[in-house]
């Protein structure tokens, strides 16, 4: 099975159903097709072998995505906001005749484009014209930029039964009330983004996009669109819930399902966000684009649960990402490839269908017994909940010790002047590295590096008092909420008097 039978299939079984923008005036899911028919057969008469997206959310990118499947060539999309040099590089990677999408052609003047409303405006092809009578499921779906937020990106590839894989083993085809709308507010170039399309249409349900967030933008959306399920990113989250807090009001009862991923958020933000949401269902997913989206869950009971048990081990849940789902298995290994005891950090791994692994520029990542390192630091408790404690590329080497930045985050962040907190390794000639903490202070609040440090040596190791602790009014972050660790340490490199 491939990407295009799933658009066969949700054009044939709900061919009017509005499946992509607002209820009045947007693509019903025959519609659709018709666009990504035309799109695939402007690729093959141009003789493109693969299709880069260079635009913003909107109607264009599941046409895009689309009509990269049925043409059988792969679907690169790109950050729009790249700087000329950025694009040019990851543009030069590329092998072949691209036809970039883009309504910013003077970017990419060497290279055949084509603009988002003239892709949407192709006159309709007889189905099957000029098009492959087969695309095999071992081809290459789409494209995707890792996030880079440790070292240089990569380019993801995930094969049409990946993305498939992940579908069929997550969602049921047409089991949605076409009342259900979505509004997806992370951008083109994320797997989100990919798989919010593949699953949505499946299911059947309206996908609404948001380009520019904003909170408030954001609520507006919600009512006018009598939104049900929506995906954010966790530094949205918190504007969210922080809006509604000044406001002191609800959040919209449309709302039935809100997901969130891809970073690390503070417990007390998401125990707010359920007051503020009392009837939504609140989902935390965890996955790679390595692996075609989620591999596992933390669901609404669960977050019910944890946030009003009486039991330590209960309410730590609400700081897990869940528990795998049914097509993919997860193990915390040692550094010699065995499974850790519950309780104990170590490597996660995953193995299942929809697991990748592979880039372009190295090749395949998984190990000859299946099981793929996410480069991710984490432990299993007894019952199968996930506690991710952060990169592997993170741990900082301290005079021959490891050290996570997690523990120490989580002991800062609890200070009730701390908002947000990262702590990174910061090159050292004698220590290998020294322990460095970026704090951003709660409004109205005041406090002092001499006092977090203090704070942080009562409740761990000295060893784990962070040698520099620098104030700064906000974290850089990838679109995808992902803090840039690299830019923060590279700032405390390149200026000498920094605030502690």
């Amino acid at each position: 099975m491939n990407l295009a039978m799933i658009l066969d299939m949700a054009a044939e079984g709900m061919p009017d159903r509005v499946v992509v923008g607002e209820r009045d005036g947007g693509l019903t899911a025959a519609r659709l097709r018709e666009a990504a028919l035309a799109g695939a057969a402007h690729l093959v008469q141009l003789g493109a072998d693969r299709l880069v997206f260079l635009g913003p959310n909107g109607a264009a990118f599941p046409v895009a995505l689309f009509a990269a499947a049925l043409a059988g060539v792969p679907f690169l999309p790109l950050n729009y906001r790249l700087a000329d040099q950025q694009l040019s590089e990851v543009l030069g990677r590329q092998e072949g005749l691209p036809l970039i999408v883009t309504d910013t052609p003077e970017r990419v003047a060497s290279a055949r484009t084509l603009g988002l409303a003239e892709l949407l405006a192709l006159p309709p092809t007889a189905p099957g014209e000029d098009l492959p009578a087969f695309v095999d499921p071992e081809a290459v779906a789409v494209l995707l930029m890792t996030s880079g937020t440790t070292a240089a990106p990569k380019s993801a590839v995930l094969r049409h039964r990946h993305l498939v894989a992940y579908i069929i083993g997550s969602v049921e085809f047409a089991s949605v009330p076409d009342t259900d709308a979505t509004l997806v507010s992370v951008p083109p170039y994320h797997i989100a983004a990919v798989a919010n399309v593949l699953s949505n249409l499946y299911s059947g349900r309206r996908v609404v996009y948001l380009d520019t967030f904003t909170p408030e933008g954001w609520l507006e959306a919600v009512e006018q669109q009598q939104i049900t399920h929506a995906m954010v990113v966790p530094t949205m989250l918190v504007r969210i819930v922080g809006t509604l807090q000044a406001r002191d009001c609800p959040g919209p009862a449309s709302l039935r399902s809100i997901s969130y991923g891809g970073a690390k958020i503070a417990a007390e933000v998401v125990e707010e966000a359920l007051r503020r949401f009392p009837t939504t269902g609140f989902v935390n997913a965890y996955g790679l684009t390595e692996t075609a989206s989620s591999i596992a869950v933390l669901g609404p009971e669960d977050h019910r649960a944890a946030a009003a048990g009486d039991d330590p081990q209960v309410r730590a849940r609400l700081g897990s990402v869940g528990r795998a789902l049914p097509a993919v298995e997860i193990e915390v290994q040692d550094e010699d490839g065995r499974r850790s005891a519950p309780g104990v950090v170590g490597d996660i791994v995953v193995r299942g269908d929809q697991v990748a692994g592979e880039y372009l520029e190295s090749g395949s990542g998984v190990r000859e017994n299946g099981w793929f390192p996410t480069r991710d630091r984490g432990y299993l408790d007894e019952a199968g909940y996930l506690f991710v404690r952060g990169r592997a590329d993170d741990t900082i080497i301290r005079g021959g010790e490891n050290i996570a930045p997690a523990e120490i985050e989580d002991v800062l962040v609890r200070h009730p002047a701390v908002l947000e907190c990262v702590v990174a390794g910061i090159p050292d000639p004698e220590w290998g590295q020294r322990i460095g903490a970026f704090v951003v202070l709660r409004p109205g609040t005041a406090t002092d590096a001499a006092q977090l440090r203090a704070w942080v040596r009562e409740r761990l190791r000295g060893s784990r008092t962070p040698d520099e602790i620098v104030f700064v009014e906000e974290l850089p972050t990838t679109a995808t909420g992902k803090v840039l660790r690299r830019e923060l340490v590279a700032r405390l490199g390149d200026t000498a008097d920094l605030p502690v």
